[in-house]
């Protein structure tokens, strides 16, 4: 079973601003509540995540890499762990007060529980992504 999920979000704020944010694989790790801690080289980023699955309660190691960038308005990034592949897109465009952001997650777990635990989490965590993007731009909530 894969998970996906697709939101959109409209910033009062440049376009360039907001692809700082979302460019940065540190930024946008940092905003992931699961992500417990992480290490940025380049284009790539190593999270490490806490997985609190029924019989399982671990930790697991994500390497993630950006695989597309066309900036300033796309990037693509691909994790892989023994648990799970995710893969998340970014796309900014110019909206009439500002800018819009299309955000895309694919979850495929390889262990039992992995898709139903991002399941209930996804759409928390685009809230989240939402919230530091908000942060970051120092717009209100």
């Amino acid at each position: 079973m894969t998970v996906r999920v697709r939101r959109t979000f409209e910033f009062d704020a440049p376009a360039e601003r907001v692809w700082d944010f979302i460019a940065d694989p540190g930024k946008r790790a940092g905003a992931i509540s699961v992500v417990r801690d992480y290490e940025v080289d380049g284009n790539c980023a190593t999270w490490e995540i806490d997985l609190d699955l029924p019989l399982i309660d671990r930790t697991a190691t994500v390497e993630t890499e950006d695989v597309e960038r066309e900036e300033p308005r796309y990037v693509k990034f691909v994790g892989r762990s023994s648990v799970m592949r995710v893969t998340g897109e970014h796309r900014v465009e110019d909206a009439e007060t500002g800018t819009r952001l299309h955000n895309e997650f694919i979850v495929d777990g390889r262990l039992p529980g992995v898709e139903r635990f991002f399941k209930k989490r996804l759409d928390a965590e685009l809230d989240n992504l939402e919230a530091a993007l908000r942060r970051d731009l120092e717009l209100p909530a």
